[in-house]
């Protein structure tokens, strides 16, 4: 009874602690894209494209195949996390349905109701299911802005091309986020430590990935020496 009680109580602590902890994280990341855009990976992307659709309308084609060879590694990225979301989904939705039909799981040597299993693997199954509708959203935006950016010498107008284009980037951005988000929760059924221990080492390298200047300009690196 007494070790019931502990993993209730981890599980009640530890693991909405860790799931607002990368939310937080990612709140922050937008912030930071927002205000000060050049600090992040993200905020630098968003720059790129405008400088590319500000030289496409005035006439300067050869950015034309750094476009299309962007938009289709998008588009590669976007296709495979919807693949693996719905993979996954599947996965889950057939371990949830023996949970429920099970009166009892035997799992690493724990015993847990078919509720508290289907509880872990539905709020896993939502990020999975935001990453898959971010990511072929992605994929419609992306394919209408090649479409539209085709078309900006023959009356279109880059503005909107521009808007479409880069709901497309971001929508692709959530969609990959919400699949990263939705690992650590498939953790869960190891126990809550897991949980904790694959959020904080997944906002640690998703930092390294989104604030790249900051390890550049480290106390102790050259650059901020001679800076």
């Amino acid at each position: 009874m007494g070790e019931s009680n502990v993993n209730v109580y981890l599980d009640t602590i530890v693991v909405p602690s860790s799931l607002f902890f990368t939310i937080g994280y990612h709140a922050y990341l937008w912030h930071q894209s927002r205000r000060r855009p050049i600090l992040t990976s993200i905020g630098l992307n968003m720059v790129k494209r405008k400088c590319w659709m500000r030289e496409l309308n005035e006439g300067d084609y050869k950015k034309g195949m750094l476009v299309v060879q962007t938009l289709r590694n998008t588009l590669m990225q976007s296709i495979l996390t919807s693949t693996i979301s719905t993979l996954i989904i599947l996965s889950l939705a057939a371990l949830t349905n023996n949970a429920f039909n099970a009166k009892d799981i035997y799992l690493l040597g724990s015993h847990e109701s078919s509720r508290i299993m289907m509880l872990k693997y539905g709020l896993a199954s939502i990020f999975l299911v935001a990453s898959f509708l971010c990511s072929s959203m992605a994929v419609g935006f992306l394919v209408d802005a090649n479409f539209l950016m085709n078309a900006i010498g023959i009356g279109m107008e880059c503005s909107k091309s521009g808007v479409v284009l880069e709901r497309g980037f971001m929508l692709a951005v959530v969609g990959n986020r919400a699949l990263c988000i939705a690992f650590p929760l498939l953790l869960w059924m190891l126990g809550p430590l897991p949980v904790a221990f694959s959020s904080a080492a997944l906002v640690w390298g998703l930092y390294a990935l989104d604030f790249p200047a900051a390890h550049r300009l480290m106390p102790h690196s050259p650059q901020a020496l001679n800076a």
